[in-house]
């Protein structure tokens, strides 16, 4: 099982007046790091899903649990692994650190979608095959 791995700074966008990442910041990494997987690993970047292909990759439910705050200057040190992997659907695992220090746990559920026609659409053989290798367990 393969994880992808993508270091993201923190930067002043990220953070409250206190100096710590607000919170629903962590969701755009969390899309971030999903769009450059896609772009990097599946080989088939936003630009293209959305512009070219017209489909995309909604989220139809997200959850974080915070572990220890991130401050402006941190590096977020983030993994993705497939936590279960359906025909037109992918839930990802996502863990983030800075350094030794666990920051968050999440999942996010995302699928596969006609932007035309609003309606779900099985995974082409060629994605799932790159998805297939992220699995942390028995695909669907």
């Amino acid at each position: 099982m393969a994880s992808f791995q993508l270091r993201l700074d923190i930067m002043f966008q990220h953070c409250d007046p206190a100096g710590i990442v607000f919170y629903p910041r962590y969701f755009e990494m969390m899309n971030n790091v999903t769009e450059i997987f896609f772009r990097d690993v599946v080989g088939w970047p936003f630009s293209q899903m959305h512009a070219t292909d017209r489909r995309g990759i909604p989220a139809v439910s997200a959850k974080l649990d915070f572990k220890s705050p991130a401050r402006l200057g941190d590096q977020l040190d983030w993994s993705l692994q497939v936590a279960r992997l359906g025909k037109s659907s992918v839930t990802f695992d996502y863990h983030a650190f800075a350094g030794p220090r666990e920051v968050l746990a999440g999942q996010a559920a995302i699928v596969h979608t006609d932007l035309d026609a609003m309606k779900s659409l099985q995974w082409t053989p060629e994605i799932r095959a790159v998805l297939v290798d992220y699995v942390n367990e028995t695909p669907d």
